[in-house]
């Protein structure tokens, strides 16, 4: 199996790839600075400069892309178009790491996360531009792409501990009533769903178990 992941240099990027290398997965990562990666390939381009043709010949492309300032923060959505139209019409999957404020927290998807009183003012820009980002990308049918949120607690640090429970699209708790989960367990479902590509154009989510 062959992947990209665009955007590598990031911390959720790098234990996407390291994941994926350790299980034998050919890893080609796309990032704008120096390789600070495990992919046995590397080049060195900025999104908007990858093409087509160099998505060529993948059996998936993981976007890792994320931001945080006011001016980056439209960049959800516009690199994600960029590579949607690089994907379209191709068998080639396209998975999204997400953010988690905008999963549902009624049965009626009515409400998200991020409408929540306890939800941090500091976090809704990002809540905001991922969630618009979430939304156009439900109107790619022409792109075979995958959607995965991590749980609230969504932790750089966190341990490994090699389970998780993959859920859908509400926010939901394990037995401990946590929402919560390691960048390094959400890199295991990460790389799951690359290996098995059962959930094509839906949103699911993970938390640790």
């Amino acid at each position: 199996m062959k992947i990209a992941v665009v955007a590598a240099n990031g911390r959720v990027a790098n234990k996407v790839i390291a994941e994926a290398v350790n299980r034998g997965i050919e890893v080609t990562a796309f990032g704008r600075g120096d390789n600070n990666t495990v992919a046995q390939t590397y080049i060195k381009k900025d999104i908007f400069d990858i093409t087509k043709a160099d998505l060529t010949g993948f059996d998936a492309v993981v976007d890792a892309f994320g931001a945080w300032t006011e001016d980056t923060l439209p960049g959800h959505s516009t690199t994600q178009k960029h590579l949607c139209d690089a994907l379209s019409g191709t068998d080639v999957r396209f998975l999204v790491v997400g953010g988690a404020g905008s999963l549902y927290v009624n049965p009626e998807h009515t409400a998200c996360v991020s409408d929540g009183p306890d939800f941090p003012d500091s976090y809704q820009p990002i809540a905001k531009a991922m969630a618009k980002a979430l939304g156009e990308l439900r109107e790619r049918n022409d792109v075979k792409w995958t959607y995965i949120s991590p749980a609230g607690d969504f932790q750089a640090d966190g341990e490994r501990t090699g389970e998780y429970i993959l859920a859908g699209e509400e926010l939901t708790l394990n037995d401990r009533n946590e929402s919560i989960i390691s960048y390094a367990d959400y890199a295991i479902a990460m790389v799951d769903e690359i290996t098995n590509g059962n959930h094509i154009q839906e949103r699911i989510s993970v938390v640790r178990k």
